[in-house]
């Protein structure tokens, strides 16, 4: 088993869903200590037992990522705890679409908002002040590649990803030179147990899988991308 991040505090906001679930797997299963952000107790229990022998340096919190001072809370629980903070992966999002932009609710355009966008907001500004502290760390945000190809039907989503993009690229110009560093990945359609459900017509071998797109993020946050700032990462499988 690697070590790559033995000893290192990882924070995986989402960090029990399709793609966050294997995002955590991958840092404890490299010495990572792990704690996840999650809304459904039932997947983290799920996680605990997938993290088997290595569940002892997982921890979870239910929190509301889009409620920044509940998140602020969080995160200077874990510095204080810890003495210091590594990484940051957002892996919090929704996706809701397939009706041109007059037709859909405008409640979905907030929805998609909060989600995709504020969720991001809240989490860097609550970790920058301990990175920036540091001298040291990684945050990278997990976005689509809707954000930079707006299909049909789904104006919502894409704008709040577009904007997620555009927000962690200036944030990454805001830290430059500060020792942290800032990184997106924009991945196509995951190979997901509910996307494959709800596109059972789909050709599921060319989705890129969690698992491939985790060793992405797990690069991103070693000290093997430290030359890597201010990118956008596209994982788009076989599409």
């Amino acid at each position: 088993m690697s070590s790559r991040f033995s000893d290192q505090v990882i924070l995986v906001a989402g960090g029990t869903g399709g793609l966050g679930r294997a995002v955590s797997l991958a840092f404890l299963q490299e010495g990572a200590q792990v704690a996840v952000t999650y809304r459904n107790q039932d997947e983290f229990g799920e996680l605990q037992k997938a993290a088997g022998p290595n569940g002892s340096a997982l921890k979870g919190f239910s929190v509301d990522v889009t409620d920044e001072a509940a998140v602020r809370q969080l995160v200077g629980g874990i510095v204080g705890e810890s003495g210091k903070l590594d990484a940051v992966v957002n892996a919090v999002g929704g996706y809701g679409g397939g009706k041109p932009l007059w037709d859909f609710d405008t409640k979905l355009f907030d929805q998609m908002l909060a989600l995709n966008l504020r969720s991001g907001l809240i989490l860097a500004r609550a970790a920058i002040p301990a990175l920036l502290q540091q001298k040291r760390g990684s945050i990278v945000n997990v976005v689509s590649k809707a954000a930079v190809d707006h299909a049909a039907g789904t104006a919502a989503y894409a704008a709040s990803k577009a904007a997620a993009l555009a927000m962690t690229d200036s944030l990454a110009e805001d830290v430059k030179g500060s020792g942290v560093r800032v990184n997106s990945i924009l991945p196509s359609i995951i190979d997901t147990e509910t996307n494959r459900k709800v596109m059972p017509q789909a050709d599921f071998a060319r989705w890129p899988k969690p698992e491939e797109i985790a060793r992405v993020i797990l690069f991103l946050c070693s000290e093997d991308a430290r030359v890597v700032h201010g990118a956008a990462i596209p994982v788009y499988g076989g599409l």
